[in-house]
């Protein structure tokens, strides 16, 4: 990897207050995952607050699963801006949008995406993941009470 395709997945897109509150928690969460242990933990409690301790698990190890094959099997290591950088760098973009795609069961889309951060031939690895967690995220975003929250399906058509 040389100098020029790091600073091209960092380069700046946007700012995090024109996101929807999906896509803006994933980039939270991915900054969150990869900078210390204690913001691993930090996100761990925000999910946990949010989803209750059952959905938590879920989330957390999904999420986890999710990193690690973007790591494995990635283009190139994903570049983030710092935790409280307000700007949104393109692969969090990318990172983002997959998930939100995800959530709204936009297959080919989110596939698009997820080739994008790892090598084509297993692209469709991250699917069952990123629709997992998409809709936990739009669980933890919406005004449903922790309780009232029911597991996530994948998300078909007919």
């Amino acid at each position: 990897m040389n100098q020029v395709t790091q600073a091209r997945g960092g380069a700046t897109v946007g700012v995090l207050s024109e996101l929807t509150s999906v896509e803006a928690t994933a980039v939270r969460h991915l900054r969150q995952w990869f900078t210390t242990p204690e913001t691993r933990l930090e996100m761990r409690d925000d999910v946990t607050k949010a989803l209750g301790p059952d959905l938590s698990d879920i989330a957390i190890e999904t999420f986890g699963k999710l990193c690690m094959l973007c790591v494995q099997h990635g283009r190139r290591p994903l570049v983030r801006h710092g935790m409280t950088c307000s700007c949104l760098g393109a692969d969090e973009n990318c990172f983002a949008n997959m998930i939100a795609a995800a959530a709204d069961g936009q297959i080919e889309d989110t596939l698009m995406f997820a080739s994008l951060i790892v090598r084509p031939s297993r692209a469709r690895e991250l699917l069952p993941l990123a629709s997992q967690f998409g809709h936990l995220l739009r669980q933890m975003t919406t005004s449903v009470p922790p309780s009232a929250v029911q597991s996530p399906v994948l998300n078909t058509l007919h």
